[in-house]
């Protein structure tokens, strides 16, 4: 029974995605080409609403589901790789027209296009685990 809480929050989540239009690929293009601030707003309302939910979880100590303390680790300051990583991401981002959220949103929304870069999605990230021992972390 506990599950159905996350199905709701998927289905919010969704519904969210698609009524802010944030899964429209004109708007991203134009976030890309600096021609409207409309996502930047959205992902602006994501971030803090980031940052709140992290001092939500320090201040209350909270738990995770199995009842273990969620604990945050401060990130280690390396300039280059989250150059290199965010470049990543926003390239796929700008060629898909998705990032992984609304990637699962569109797919079901019906635009079936969106499991070829969901495969895509998938294989990056399996790819990454066969050859992240040999990377620098």
């Amino acid at each position: 029974m506990r599950g159905y809480r996350f199905l709701f929050l998927g289905i919010l989540f969704g519904i969210v995605m698609v009524k802010s239009e944030a899964i429209s690929w004109y708007r991203i293009q134009e976030m890309f080409r600096f021609q409207s601030i409309h996502m930047y707003g959205i992902i602006g309302v994501a971030v803090f609403a980031g940052i709140g939910a992290v001092a939500f979880i320090k201040k209350w100590r909270m738990h995770d589901i199995k009842g273990n303390p969620i604990v945050l680790f401060p990130k280690e300051k390396s300039f280059w790789r989250y150059i290199l990583g965010g470049s990543m991401f926003g390239l796929g981002w700008a060629l898909s027209g998705s990032c992984p959220g609304p990637m699962f949103v569109s797919f079901g929304y019906g635009f079936l296009s969106f499991a070829i870069v969901i495969g895509g999605a998938l294989l990056g990230t399996f790819l990454y685990g066969v050859v992240r021992r040999y990377l620098p972390h």
